[in-house]
């Protein structure tokens, strides 16, 4: 199968659809990115520093990744990378700001909306994409390994868990939506 190959009138083409990935990937990296560095800016000489450090390191080599692809492929970043620049140092300072716990329990949160979303793309990659779908892939476990990481580091014992964690998906859910398309 090839990507796109199923569409329907309306649908994006195969070079749409490819460039709303790339578009939306390398957002995500970069908030995830700014997400690492406001924790390590509040939590990173703590217990959590090593962990912290080795996940904002897989973030920065996604991050490298897309960016080095987009630049090959001619797709245009969003033009939302300043505020996810903002917000995601934002969100990842705040909830360490309110305890390792919650620190952790952004990493699940985030890590699970995209997780959900990198199977959906590969899914949807067909094989005339198979060096992207493998990077999707390999970067998808990666970001597994991190929710694995916040979750045997107690992020389900933040307080207001349930709360923090839909909001956060929310938000993550409705970044991407938005990346995808402006």
């Amino acid at each position: 199968m090839k990507t796109a190959e199923d569409r329907i009138p309306g649908d994006p083409t195969r070079d749409q659809l490819v460039a709303r990935f790339l578009r939306v990937d390398q957002a995500g990296e970069l908030g995830a990115v700014r997400i690492y560095q406001g924790q390590r800016a509040v939590l990173g000489k703590g217990r959590h520093g090593p962990l912290l450090a080795h996940m904002a390191a897989q973030e920065q080599h996604h991050l490298d990744t897309f960016d080095r692809l987009i630049g090959e492929r001619g797709v245009r970043p969003t033009v939302l990378a300043p505020l996810w620049h903002v917000a995601g140092f934002a969100l990842g300072a705040g909830t360490a700001l309110l305890g390792e716990r919650a620190a952790m329990a952004c990493t699940v949160a985030v890590e699970e909306a995209i997780d959900e979303h990198y199977a959906d793309q590969a899914a949807r990659l067909g094989d005339d994409e198979a060096e992207l779908k493998a990077t999707i892939e390999r970067f998808r476990r990666e970001e597994l390994e991190h929710r694995d990481i916040g979750l045997a580091n107690d992020a389900e014992k933040a307080p207001g868990y349930p709360v923090l964690s839909a909001a956060i998906k929310t938000g993550c859910r409705l970044a991407i939506w938005l990346s995808e398309r402006i």
